[in-house]
């Protein structure tokens, strides 16, 4: 099977996309299809077993759109199968002008991200599907038919799967496929990570992009209340300058630490490193961190939204607070820490919560859809 594989963003960018599409890639690639990948990127992405072709980010929107349609549609004809994580309209529209069976991995409202990102709305993604105006009504088209146009769409929790259904999309080739969780390798002790990374108290750690969605300036309100507790954060984005500032001006900029973007196992080892790990996110989908976290070994506090409360459970192998609630984000955070039967027992607990979602039987069932679609 000819799979093509289309994702806005890829190593080194953070967030999920950027894990999910090359580990999916390497998987197919191992599976013995042939593999290429279109993508976006600041500068040629690293070599890899199977072509990855770019646009550059350098040129202006409309320009960069087209060219990544162009490019889609270019090496689409010679694909069975078109997959694509984010980039869904340019995915959609290249493969249509190729002929080629398009399935979409849904990881979020795209409109809702754009307005969000342009600072036209503020709210949560539940209110955001009863916003109106012609401008949203316009990209509201436009997405539908992308995921139209797809053989299938998977969502990586219920959640979203619901949210998707209000959008009157076929419920039968819509369907639930958790993200994986990662395959671990043998790491070294918590105690050698925490030498190796310099981490020294009670720390908690995220890693994600620096963005509205993940509302970190919560937790680093949260930080305030905590005084004995540090914070790692590795990742970057557009909020990255306002948040440093933000820690300065709360006066928790010595606890917390910026690292920048690392690997993806340079994640792993930050989790394990860390007593647990936070997410103060306005909305989620199922981030691939929290998968990751649990994997390891480290607890999950967490504000319960989107899919996040499918996988995090209260009181088991981790903690949930409300969305934007600084102080029970404290809270909760001053009650992981001063028990410490508590911290044991959600640490024991967050490896085998995520044994059933391996790479294996994830990405086999990915690959089966995308075999379903090529077969017409």
């Amino acid at each position: 099977m000819r799979v093509l594989v289309v994702s806005g963003i890829w190593p080194p960018d953070p967030g999920g996309p950027a894990s999910h599409a090359p580990a999916l890639a390497d998987f197919l690639h191992g599976r013995g299809h042939t593999i290429e990948v279109v993508t976006t990127a600041d500068r040629e992405p690293a070599e890899r077993a199977y072509p990855v072709h770019w646009v550059s980010r350098g040129s202006a929107p409309g320009v960069r759109h087209v060219r990544c349609i162009a490019l889609v549609r270019r090496r689409a004809r010679a694909a069975d199968v078109v997959y694509a994580t984010s980039m869904i309209r340019r995915a959609a529209i290249g493969s249509a002008l190729a002929r080629a069976p398009l399935v979409v991995k849904l990881v979020s409202d795209e409109v809702f991200e754009r307005q969000q990102r342009e600072g036209r709305f503020s709210g949560t993604l539940d209110e955001f599907q009863r916003v109106g105006g012609a401008r949203v009504r316009l990209l509201r088209v436009t997405r539908d038919w992308a995921l139209r146009r797809a053989r299938h769409v998977l969502c990586p929790s219920a959640y979203l799967r619901g949210v998707a259904l209000g959008w009157k999309l076929d419920s039968a080739r819509l369907s639930v496929l958790p993200n994986p969780a990662p395959e671990v390798p043998e790491l070294p002790s918590r105690d050698e990570l925490r030498a190796d990374l310099g981490l020294d108290g009670p720390t908690l750690a995220f890693a994600g992009r620096l963005g509205p969605q993940k509302a970190l300036g919560v937790a680093l309100e949260a930080l305030v209340a905590v005084p004995e507790v540090f914070l790692a954060i590795a990742g970057d984005g557009p909020d990255r300058a306002d948040l440093e500032r933000r820690a300065g001006e709360l006066g928790v900029a010595d606890r917390a630490r910026f690292v920048g973007s690392i690997s993806r196992d340079g994640v792993l080892r930050l989790f394990r490193a860390a007593d647990a790990t936070v997410l103060s996110s306005s909305w989620e989908n199922l981030p691939h961190t929290v998968l990751e976290a649990l994997a390891v070994g480290s607890p999950v506090i967490a504000t319960a939204v989107g899919g996040v409360p499918e996988i995090v459970r209260d009181g088991e192998n981790g903690l949930l607070v409300p969305a934007g609630d600084a102080g029970a984000l404290a809270a909760a955070i001053r009650r992981f820490f001063d028990d410490e039967s508590l911290r044991r027992r959600l640490a024991d607990a967050a490896p085998g919560s995520v044994a059933g979602y391996t790479e294996e039987a994830v990405f086999s069932r990915i690959e089966a859809e995308l075999e379903k679609a090529a077969a017409g």
